[in-house]
This record gives C-alpha cells, sequence and structure tokens, in this order.
C-alpha cells in the first residue's frame, strides 16, 4: 500500500498589486501558531518519518560515522585579551562548551560558562558575543532560547559569579563597555521587523528600563550597531543599507560625550572605520571604487573633504578587511577569486603576501586582539585539507601551525582527495568558476554522483572549505562541487552587481551552466547531478528546479526564500525593507514585474519535478517557515513526475537549525540520507 502525502486545504486568497491579481491557495498556512497550520507541519513531519523509514539505519550510520571523525574533547587555540588567555573546550557526550581563561603568566585556569549547564530545559540555547569589561571584571553576554536571534543581554560578575538580575531584553546580543567598566552602549531590535534600529546607553545597577536611547535609525532600508576600535580607544555606531554607510564616534573615556558624525551617509557611498595613532582608516567605495580603497583622515577632522588615498582602487583586486597592528597594517583582498593576506610595515620596510599556491582554498585573518604584537594570527583551510590555526611572525615570517582540526579516523589523509577548480560558460559567455572535491582515482565517465553547491546572494562569497562531514560523501563516490555563480563577491564586486536587482537571473543561469558543464565533461549525468543551498541558496534551488527540473535528480533546499513577491511586500516581516537594494521594491512595478518573473513560489508550474528534501526551522526570523510550506504545497499539486516530494519542519529551531553540536550532526545525517538513497547507496 502506498504511502499518501498529506493535501493541503486551497482557501484562495487574492494578492492584488499594479492592477494584477496572483491567486495564492496556501496563504493561510502563515497563520503563526494556528491548529490547522501546526497539524498541516505535523502531518507533514509524519509523513517524511513515513517515507524515509528505509533509510533510518543509514541515517544512525551516517550519525556515527561524522560523530566518530570529531574529537569530541576538543580544545581552542587560547588568543591573549588585556592579560588574559581566553579558550573553550568540548567534553566527550555534551553538545556545548565550556568557556575558560587563565591570567597570563599563570596556571590559573578560570571556569567562565558552562552552557551545558545553562541550556539544560531549553530545546534550544545559543550564547553569543561575550565581551569583557577592561578591567577584566565582568563579561556581557547574549542569549537566544527560541532561534529567531532575539538576544537577551545578561552580566555577568566574574569575581563573584553572580549573574545581575537586570536583564536587557530584544537586543543583537552584543554589548560594548565604555573604558569606565560602567557603561554599556547595546543595540535593541524592533519588536515586529526585528530590525536593528535603536542603540541605548546604561549605567550598570540601573534598571534596564531606564537605559538612555542615544541614537535611532529612521530610515528602514538600515540597520544599525555599535563596536569598539581595535586600539579601544572609540566606540563607534555604524549605521548601514547595502548600499551606505554612515559613522559616529565618542572616545570610550568619555562615555558622557554627545557622538560625532564622521560623513553624513551619500547614496551608493559605502564606508567603514578602523583607527590607528590619530587617524581613522576608511574602506571606501568613494569615487566609484567598486572594488573598494583605503583612505585616510585626521581624527580630528573626520569629514570626507579630508580623506586621502592610502591603499587605490584596483580593478582586479577586491580589498575585503584590514587589520592594524602597531607596527603593520594587514590586508586582506581577493584576486582572481583567491584570498590573499598582505603584510604592510607602517615604515615601509617591507610589502609583501603570505604565500598560497592552491585553487582551492581559504585563508584568513582571525583572532587578532593584540594590537602590539608582530604575529598574526590566520586560518588555512582547502577542499582536501582540514583547517588550521597559523600563527605568523610579521618581522621573521616565521609561522607555526598551533593547531590542525583533528579527524578522528586513522584512515582519514589528504592525500586521498584531489580537487581543482574548473570554468564554465554562462549563457552570455561569462566564465564561472566551479571548485571541485572528490576521491583520488575518480574517473570521468559521466557515471559519478555529484552535489553542486551555491548561493549567490547578498555578496556573500562561499569559498572552498575543507568539511569534516562531506567525507561520508566523497568516500562513497561523490564529487562536491561549489558554484561560484554571480551574486556573490568571488571574482569581485561587480560579479556581485551582475547577480543582484534587474541582474538577478544571472545567478540561475550560471548555476545552470555550472550544471550542465558537469554534465558535458562527463564528471556525471542528470540522472546522478544534485543541488543544494539553503535560505538565498534555497531560492536558487526553487528557480533551477522551475527552469532546468530536468537537469537534476534530487535537491536539497534548506531553509529557503522562495515566495519572494509575498514577502518582499510584507514590511512588517523581518528584512523586508532592508533588502530592497538586493532584490528590488515591488511596490515599483518594474521590481514587481522582474521579481515575479523568477519567484519560484510563483513560477511552479506543471511539469516533473526532480526529488526534493525541504527544511525549516518553525521559529526563523529571516526566511519564516510558511515559505517553504507553502512551496511545497505548491509543488505537489502541481508534479506531473514521480519524484519524491519531502518537507521536515524542525519545530524547536530556527533559521541557523539545531543549536547542539550532535543536533547538527542528526540534521546533515538526513540530507545525506536522502541523497545516498536516491543512489541506493545504503552501506
Amino acid at each position: 500500500m502506498s504511502i499518501k502525502p498529506p493535501v493541503a486545504k486551497k482557501i484562495p486568497f487574492i494578492h492584488d498589486k499594479h492592477g494584477h491579481q496572483r491567486v495564492d491557495n496556501y496563504q493561510w498556512m502563515a497563520e503563526r501558531d494556528a491548529p490547522e497550520v501546526i497539524d498541516y507541519l505535523n502531518q507533514e513531519n509524519a509523513y517524511y518519518e513515513q517515507m524515509t523509514a528505509d533509510t533510518n539505519d543509514l541515517k544512525e550510520m551516517l550519525f556515527e560515522e561524522i560523530k566518530g571523525r570529531i574529537k569530541e574533547d576538543d580544545e581552542s587555540v587560547p588568543y591573549l585579551l588585556n592579560g588574559y588567555w581566553y579558550f573553550s573546550k568540548m567534553k566527550i557526550g555534551e553538545s556545548y562548551p565550556y568557556f575558560y581563561r587563565r591570567k597570563d603568566g599563570t596556571d590559573d585556569v578560570e571556569l567562565l560558562f558552562n552552557v551545558n549547564k545553562m541550556a539544560k530545559g531549553h530545546d534550544y540555547y545559543k550564547l553569543t558575543s561575550l565581551n569583557v569589561s577592561p578591567d577584566n571584571r565582568l563579561v556581557t553576554y547574549g542569549v537566544d532560547t527560541v532561534g529567531r536571534r532575539e538576544y537577551t543581554i545578561h552580566v555577568k560578575n566574574l569575581e563573584t559569579d553572580e549573574i545581575s538580575q537586570n536583564e536587557i531584553a530584544l537586543t543583537t546580543g552584543s554589548a560594548v563597555w565604555a573604558n569606565d567598566n560602567k557603561t554599556l552602549f547595546f543595540t535593541r531590535k524592533d519588536p515586529q521587523t526585528l530590525r536593528a534600529n535603536q542603540i541605548f546607553k546604561y549605567r550598570l545597577g540601573d534598571d534596564p528600563k531606564t537605559a538612555e536611547l542615544i541614537f535611532e535609525e529612521a530610515e528602514e532600508t538600515f540597520n544599525c550597531y555599535v563596536y569598539k576600535t581595535m586600539s579601544q580607544r572609540y566606540i563607534m555606531i555604524k549605521s548601514s543599507s547595502t548600499l551606505s554607510d554612515e559613522v559616529r564616534f565618542i572616545n570610550a573615556d568619555q562615555p558622557q560625550e554627545d557622538f560625532q558624525i564622521i560623513q553624513v551617509r551619500q547614496p551608493e557611498m559605502e564606508y567603514s572605520i578602523s583607527h590607528y595613532e590619530d587617524k581613522f582608516y576608511i574602506m571606501t567605495n568613494k569615487d566609484g571604487a567598486y572594488n573598494f580603497k583605503v583612505m585616510t583622515t585626521p581624527v580630528t577632522m573626520p569629514g570626507m573633504e579630508n580623506w586621502e588615498d592610502l591603499i587605490p582602487h584596483d580593478p582586479k583586486v577586491l580589498l575585503e578587511d584590514i587589520d592594524i597592528f602597531r607596527k603593520f597594517l594587514v590586508i586582506s583582498d581577493r584576486f582572481n577569486g583567491l584570498n590573499r593576506i598582505r603584510i604592510r610595515a607602517w615604515d615601509g620596510t617591507v610589502d609583501y603576501f603570505l604565500p598560497f599556491s592552491s585553487e582551492t582554498y581559504t585563508a584568513y585573518t582571525n583572532a587578532n586582539f593584540n594590537y602590539d604584537t608582530t604575529k598574526l594570527r590566520y586560518t588555512y583551510n582547502s577542499l582536501t585539507t582540514p583547517p588550521s590555526i597559523v600563527e605568523f611572525d610579521m618581522e621573521t615570517r616565521e609561522e607555526v601551525i598551533l593547531k590542525m582540526q583533528p579527524i578522528e579516523d586513522p584512515d582519514f589523509s589528504p592525500e586521498n582527495y584531489e580537487s581543482e577548480r574548473i570554468w564554465a560558460t554562462a549563457d552570455d559567455g561569462e566564465k564561472i568558476p566551479i571548485s571541485l572535491v572528490y576521491k583520488k582515482g575518480m574517473e570521468k565517465n559521466g557515471e559519478n554522483p555529484v552535489l553542486i553547491y551555491g548561493y549567490g546572494s547578498y555578496g556573500s562569497t562561499i569559498d572552498p572549505y575543507f568539511s569534516l562531514s562531506r567525507l561520508s560523501l566523497l568516500d562513497r563516490g561523490f564529487v562536491f562541487a561549489i558554484a561560484h555563480v554571480r551574486g556573490g563577491e568571488y571574482l569581485g564586486r561587480e560579479w556581485y552587481e551582475n547577480g543582484k536587482m534587474f541582474s538577478k537571473r544571472n545567478t540561475f543561469t550560471d548555476f545552470i551552466a555550472c550544471s550542465k558543464y558537469l554534465i558535458e565533461q562527463r564528471y556525471t549525468s542528470a540522472k546522478q547531478l544534485y543541488a543544494s543551498g539553503g535560505s538565498a541558496g534555497g531560492l536558487l534551488m526553487g528557480a533551477i528546479m522551475n527552469m532546468a527540473p530536468q537537469l537534476y535528480n534530487g535537491i536539497l533546499s534548506a531553509v529557503p526564500f522562495v515566495d519572494v513577491v509575498t514577502t518582499m511586500l510584507d514590511d512588517s516581516i523581518p528584512l523586508t525593507t532592508g533588502e530592497y537594494d538586493e532584490w528590488g521594491n515591488p511596490n515599483l512595478k518594474e521590481s514587481y514585474d522582474y521579481m515575479l518573473s523568477y519567484s519560484p513560489y510563483d513560477q511552479v508550474k506543471k511539469q516533473a519535478y526532480p526529488n526534493v528534501f525541504v527544511t525549516t526551522g518553525y521559529h526563523d526570523s529571516q526566511v519564516q517557515y510558511w515559505e517553504p510550506a507553502k512551496w511545497v504545497a505548491k509543488l505537489r499539486e502541481s508534479n506531473t513526475g514521480e519524484g519524491m516530494i519531502l518537507f521536515k519542519t524542525d519545530m524547536d529551531s530556527g533559521h541557523s537549525g539545531a543549536s547542539g553540536r550532535y543536533d547538527a550532526i542528526k540534521e546533515v545525517a538526513l540530507d545525506f540520507a536522502f541523497l545516498l538513497s536516491l543512489e541506493k547507496k545504503f552501506d
């Protein structure tokens, strides 16, 4: 007897805009907490369990296999901050970390947080943004127990272990200390849209209700946040939209001061601020520098009329970040898609790049909190090599690998795998890079299962990265590919600009071109090609399913943004107004028509769709659960083929999925079991 999928009821709802009417039979699913909605989601979860019951052993085997590669009692590399070494540990059988510190020059270790104990009684628990006071006595931290990224800030006394009863709710989780150790600055979110729109000043010991509102971002397309410069000299408030920025500052020693603006926001001008000695260092796209440049200005005269070029714009090199040390300026950039780290001495005596030879690697600076040092920390990994934390002496050019991620598998060796970068040709002739990894000895015979991953939005670049869990696919003959499609910044800022707004369809056609190329080059065939993406990458999955369903045997779509037009017309939903510069504003007819032309939910039609596994979180604040729920119902209604359409809602989590490390592995095991079952691989 065949298992019947849930049949969602139809209640026609008319969306009327610009004289155009859209009939939406499943809009009723947007009524959060309605009994019929909960019942439908539960039915879908039950159907998923029934349809995949034959893979339960495979799911468990994959979970144990991936878990078995993890060093369960692992410890992070300590970093030095204001006289203390900070580090974390994971212990066997526990899902959350322990956070510690040790005073420099001593062996005395203090336990700051046992997150396992804190998370008891919660289905979801996220601890974030630990920030220790300048005198090392107090620490602020944010907690989310729902998964909607609404954090409550707490203050803990590290000398007494007491936690203040004065909690600060509905924040980003992060707080910034003034240098008086008494004054905090934090960012609050709008309770409806969750837009970060207010900066408050709060004095320890006071009722949080008396916190002073010192800045409010009125423009709906902007978010704001507060941070402290690495020099610890200045507290900055930054307001940002997709295309424009505005920064204010005060001296961290004078929290009572009024914030002074550096440069009033300008249309399509972005800038960010760092501090060194008597100058601010500005990374900006001013004067048409679309790949960004670095400028300087005196702290006493910060306005744009005083900005001077330090690192000029290069149309072939994308500037991504800078790190400032007392003797050196470190520049992170990207050339021909590859990360570079450049070291420049302030006195002009040296200027060089760290040597990286692969074409499928990722390298980035991290945990550089010590301003007065010659040692730079960076992380390096590749498609075949686990992440390493490296300490590089910028004076002697000697480096030490402080730690490589341990793989608890005696048979694992990077030498067992190969990687390469190939280039597909898009419809308009553009060359699209693809990073690949596979088990050594793979033959291009058109019979390999391939999983191709894509994102392609917000200028977010998916660099080639090592995955411990991915080994379970590679060892079973899968090839893993990353399509570096337009909409990311892999090949510079123009790569992003040519994959957004009225060029958004390039993201989808690029991905399809990469898929076709993998088939043409006999890496795989349409019978063994699988695609994966999440969030805006889920939009990509929905688009390619509508445009070229015959190319894929299976699709993984996580927390997918698929009901584009309806969501972008609802300014009460988190993130909507702030993303008009990414997708367009459908209140304008030209944008409405273009978005409608690719919106996955609106473009579902009668055709044979591939097998698809869709996942979401009920508490997701970024892509509401009803988007994938509606999409799945419409796909089932329209599918003329035999492809499975499976849908699973985690009723306890949000956009980022489960919070514990073992729960997160279980989610990966579900995805892999879906793929392997389609390949008839159950061992």
